[in-house]
């Protein structure tokens, strides 16, 4: 395995005992950039200070409104309203709810009831999307738009007037026992599918400090952040960066990207393959479009070449290459889905360093990442500071290696799932380690080798796990479908992972003697209108119609791993 050593340097932050503690360090930064943000045409900063009072108003304003202690969800676009949202319910001894964006809106009701959530705290983008909800939702007695042109009322409650309700100068945070219940998360799925991760603010700060003693990150960094921020990567990463004093971009949308990253101009990205993939996409395109794709494989030997003699002038030969990124891109940490080792090996060339990282949302999510000081293409690292990772063997590698079920045990692993003590209780061994699910082994020297998923879940490219019981129960509503398995198919050419129902059509549904086309285009079509009342990222995008019922065990559950 090739590898890409440096020298070890020590990591210089403050590790963090709970979010008040986060949010005091943020008030002894004052004036330091936090985020700089898109405020319509111009680009506006906030500083760690206003953040910190941003955040602490807003738990007083919770407290006015007897929302303390309370449940309460957030969920719309990134910006320092939400993370501030987030910190301001726990440090001030709520629950935290992030919801994902792109979940329909009934799908975001039905999670709400079902952890008795109060109060939700929702970008302006939403505010159409909740105007039936508001009136009909049985739990959330308040919702909070972060902007609001419309009349407030018993149920509206604009952010703003929420903190002017609250007096900040005498607001403390209370005491709370940091091992309790403090942030709720769904995994993907519908109501009747989906189980809720219930971690701690021990837990997400226990990742947060192994994030930033394994992380080749410092205080001088800036960075862009680009992924949702409900997904636990992406939000302890946020973290991760606020305790290391750094300034974060933030990324409004993706067609605006480019033009974002020449704003920002970021040292440092957190990404998932798919942008990894489509990065090096646009460098490949570029130099192809102008005729300079040999020129750039050329310079890519004679800097490799010259690198063994101790001389590095890759920042110099692939300006070009790094410009559209902004110019100072160094470092990216990947992960969320399966990398292509290849792509390490092609940003190295350019002077980006790449280190994939493994994690979960039920380890809040760091499990392990590869570090900066010997990175190994193909390995995700050894386990983070946080926990523990072993094998649960069930045989060796052709190389020797004892694989298995990866388990992990530590401080970031979740207390359990809510109201579900039959799931936690299959989540966990007798001896009391998490059960990942995925399948790897450990090398010599202690790296994870992920080689394949025990669960049914399908990672798609941009790190979206679907769980495909969750789009079958769709397909159950279509009549001309008997039998449906969801599998995910790599598009020919591509790593792009589609969403394929295969299918045995109910022939009772149509006339005798109907032809294959017929069939075809009738459970398309239908499928298709089911695609309308799921997030983008659930759709299925692909249709296999087979001739026989699919194999099934004694008690009438399909085989699925029989399904290729």
């Amino acid at each position: 395995m090739k590898k890409y050593s440096v020298k070890k340097t020590k990591r210089i932050y403050t590790p963090i005992d709970n979010f008040s503690h986060l949010l005091s360090i943020c008030e002894s930064r004052e004036d330091r950039p936090l985020f700089k943000y898109r405020a319509g045409k111009q680009f506006e900063t906030m500083s760690y200070g206003d953040f910190a009072k941003l955040t602490r108003s807003i738990a007083a304003g919770l407290a006015a409104e007897g929302l303390a202690g309370k449940r309460i969800a957030v969920i719309g676009e990134t910006s320092p309203q939400w993370v501030a949202t987030y910190l301001a319910v726990v440090a001030g001894g709520g629950v935290i709810v992030p919801m994902d964006k792109e979940l329909a809106v009934s799908e975001i009701e039905g999670f709400l009831e079902s952890v008795d959530a109060q109060a939700i705290v929702h970008s302006a983008s939403f505010t159409k999307k909740f105007a039936d909800t508001v009136n009909t939702h049985r739990t959330v007695k308040k919702f909070i738009p972060v902007s609001y042109d419309g009349e407030a009322n018993e149920k509206i409650l604009p952010l703003d007037e929420l903190i002017a309700k609250g007096d900040v100068s005498s607001y403390e945070f209370p005491s709370r026992d940091t091992n309790e219940l403090a942030v709720m998360l769904f995994t993907s799925g519908t109501t009747g599918t989906s189980k809720c991760v219930m971690l701690s603010e021990h837990n997400v700060c226990a990742c947060v400090n192994a994030a930033c003693e394994t992380v080749n990150f410092t205080a001088d960094d800036v960075t862009l952040s680009v992924l949702p921020l409900h997904h636990t990567y992406e939000l302890a990463i946020m973290i991760a960066s606020m305790t290391y004093g750094i300034m974060v971009g933030i990324n409004d949308t993706l067609t605006h990207l480019m033009p974002n990253l020449k704003e920002i101009r970021p040292t440092g990205l957190v990404l998932v393959p798919l942008f990894v993939n489509t990065m090096h996409k646009r460098i490949m395109t570029e130099a192809k479009k102008q005729k300079k794709d040999k020129l750039l494989l050329r310079m890519i030997s004679v800097s490799n070449f010259l690198r063994h003699f101790g001389i590095d002038l890759r920042r110099k030969l692939f300006r070009s290459v790094t410009t559209p990124f902004g110019g100072r891109l160094t470092k990216i940490i990947c992960g969320g889905a399966p990398l292509n080792p290849e792509m390490v090996h092609h940003f190295e060339a350019f002077g980006i360093q790449i280190c994939e990282g493994y994690g979960i949302t039920e380890c809040s999510p760091l499990i392990s990442v590869s570090p900066y000081y010997d990175n190994r293409p193909g390995a995700v690292g050894p386990a983070s500071p946080s926990c523990t990772v072993r094998i649960d063997a069930t045989g060796k590698n052709d190389k020797g290696y004892a694989t298995g079920e990866i388990q992990v045990k530590g401080e970031n692993v979740m207390l359990g799932y809510y109201n579900n003590p039959e799931a936690t209780a299959s989540a966990f061994t007798e001896d009391g380690w998490y059960r990942t699910g995925d399948v790897g082994f450990l090398d010599k020297d202690g790296y994870i080798h992920i080689t394949g998923r025990l669960k049914s879940v399908i990672v798609l490219e941009n790190g979206k796990n679907v769980f495909p019981e969750e789009i079958e129960e769709y397909l159950e509503n279509i009549p001309e479908i008997a039998e449906s398995v969801v599998v995910g198919r790599k598009e020919e050419g591509t790593d792009t992972v589609l969403l394929t129902a295969v299918v045995y059509p109910n022939l009772d549904m149509f006339e005798k003697n109907v032809d294959s086309d017929t069939v075809y285009k009738t459970i398309y079509a239908k499928i298709q209108e089911q695609n309308k009342h799921v997030a983008s990222f659930k759709k299925i995008m692909a249709l296999e119609i087979r001739d026989t019922e699919f194999e099934k065990t004694t008690s009438r559950k399909i085989k699925r791993h029989l399904v290729k």
